[in-house]
């Protein structure tokens, strides 16, 4: 598999998509990573489930190599960079794959009914009906002020093992790449948005994973304020994992992410 970079013009700019070439008759894979992370977030994953279609990472809008395009970078904005990124793919057929606030996005998108969408899963998603209180977003608004701050937020909330040297530097790193708007943008404002409206016309099938020990959207959390306004969804529960499952344990998360795969994606034809 190849990786090459292509650039895709958005509002205000352009921003830059790691493309895995694969085999254009199976369905790209589209990942969205979570508020602090990178394209990079889903190298363990995409290493370990070795799809042999195409496989889409970026930055989001104000985070890594996106950092230098200008807000807003709301949800809605970030849906409608997604909505870019899709039409200039030109994929028939594609599941998104989104995590924490990437969830999010990928729910707003969804709600769209896009052509071509044929599975969604999202992992640790944020949901679709708030479960914050304000103090909460202000204090979520600093977690990623400094590199302690970061390793504090990894060692007590984020992780419920913790992670190699490695990827503990990659985190770190992530959570400061950005400007100040794009950081308080998630916890201040879109954490909160209420999109349970829209969700509820999502038509393609939903596979939600929460994490069993996850501290920041916990199962019971996501049990009454997501599934309910997803009428495709089912939820499964990861054992022995926090809140960032993609870098825990990407080998039972690929293991599940493949099963899901097969029972929804069909090989498509010219």
């Amino acid at each position: 598999m190849t990786i090459k970079t292509e650039t895709i013009a958005v509002q205000g700019g352009s921003l830059d998509i790691q493309l895995h070439t694969g085999d254009p008759e199976l369905p790209t894979l589209i990942f969205l990573h979570y508020w602090g992370g990178s394209h990079r977030t889903w190298s363990p994953l995409i290493d370990e489930l070795n799809w042999a279609g195409p496989v889409v990472t970026y930055d989001q809008r104000g985070w890594g190599r996106s950092r230098g395009l200008p807000g807003p970078y709301e949800i809605d904005q970030l849906a409608d960079d997604l909505d870019r990124i899709v039409t200039e793919l030109g994929a028939r057929q594609y599941v998104l794959v989104g995590h924490s606030m990437g969830g999010k996005v990928v729910q707003l998108f969804a709600a769209r009914r896009p052509p071509g969408l044929i599975g969604v899963v999202l992992i640790a998603p944020a949901p679709a009906h708030p479960a914050i209180t304000e103090p909460e977003q202000q204090g979520l608004s600093h977690a990623y002020d400094t590199e302690a701050t970061i390793t504090a937020a990894l060692t007590h909330v984020l992780t419920h093992h913790p992670l190699p040297h490695n990827l503990h530097a990659q985190v770190v790193t992530d959570s400061l790449a950005t400007s100040p708007p794009a950081r308080s943008a998630w916890p201040l404002h879109s954490i909160a948005q209420n999109i349970t409206t829209p969700v509820a016309a999502i038509t393609a099938p939903v596979l939600i994973l929460a994490g069993e020990h996850d501290q920041v959207d916990p199962p019971t959390v996501l049990l009454d304020h997501l599934l309910p306004h997803l009428p495709t969804a089912e939820l499964e529960i990861l054992p022995h994992t926090g809140h960032l499952s993609p870098l825990e344990i990407p080998t039972p998360l690929a293991t599940r992410l493949h099963k899901f795969l097969s029972e929804t994606a069909t090989p498509t034809t010219t």
